[in-house]
């Protein structure tokens, strides 16, 4: 029903917000695990100079309905695609340029794989398929790195947002960032982190990439703990047509670290596609 009920259910279930350009093309910016859609204030005003910018939060986190949440829907990343395309049906979103930072890149990958004729194109924020290694694959971490990572996170989860967000983050000239990060994790409900966080690094979306006929613009930067440049140049050479960029920044959140020349490689792909 659009323009009804459900329309404002899933605006409040996913604190949907609009800025921008009414006419202009559509940027849609997902978001990564333990962050909210504040994690790209710094980027959306340049980019809604030019473009009609569609924010939102996954169910759980930020300010989204968190009575909506349930484990069933989200402990697979299948369950966050489902957000992305029922915002996109219920605000009759087309030709979509999604922007996918961390596991929502993958999170964007499994919903252009399923509705494909909703998007103009995918921009991979610092991408990973799968973060521990395998067999010609380098993912970054051990299967032993992975179980001691979720284990602590089960364990004590502000603690291990203590002590993993200033590594993901990688900015140590700038502690405010790692700071903003910690925050930022410790504000989500613990049970609700965990169901999240075992579906991202226990995820393997490998075989989605040859799969994606949407133009596709991966977006690494030259250092990042999380997705290293072997995993950049894999999703890379995974996609077919896709543009690889590396920026000169370092840590798994350029939209924070170096927000100008993120808004720069977004926008230079969006005037492409569209």
């Amino acid at each position: 029903m659009r323009g009804g009920l459900r329309d404002l259910d899933v605006r409040t279930r996913n604190n949907v917000t609009i800025t921008g350009r009414e006419d202009g093309p559509v940027v849609m910016l997902a978001h990564g695990f333990g962050c909210d859609q504040n994690m790209w204030r710094l980027v959306a005003p340049a980019l809604a100079e030019n473009a009609r910018v569609v924010l939102f939060d996954y169910v759980g986190a930020g300010d989204s309905d968190l009575s909506a949440w349930s484990r069933q829907r989200y402990s697979s990343l299948d369950g966050y695609a489902d957000d992305v395309l029922e915002i996109c049906r219920e605000l009759d979103l087309r030709r979509v340029v999604l922007v996918g930072h961390s596991v929502s890149a993958m999170v964007g990958v499994l919903a252009a794989l399923r509705e494909p004729e909703r998007f103009a194109g995918l921009v991979l924020l610092t991408p990973s398929p799968r973060y521990t290694d395998d067999d010609g694959y380098r993912g970054g971490f051990s299967e032993a790195d992975i179980d001691e990572l979720l284990e602590s996170l089960d364990s004590n989860y502000l603690g291990w947002s203590a002590a993993t967000a200033p590594m993901i983050m990688g900015t140590p000239d700038r502690p405010e960032l790692e700071e903003e990060l910690t925050s930022s994790f410790c504000r989500t409900d613990p049970e609700i982190a965990r169901v999240f966080a075992h579906a991202t690094f226990r995820s393997d979306n490998r075989e989605d990439l040859p799969g994606v006929t949407a133009p596709t613009l991966v977006v690494e930067c030259a250092q990042d703990v999380l997705a290293p440049p072997e995993v950049g140049a894999f999703v890379h050479a995974s996609i077919p047509g896709s543009r690889l960029v590396t920026l000169d920044a370092t840590g798994h959140c350029p939209q924070l670290s170096a927000p100008e020349p993120t808004a720069r490689a977004i926008a230079s792909f969006v005037a492409e596609v569209l």
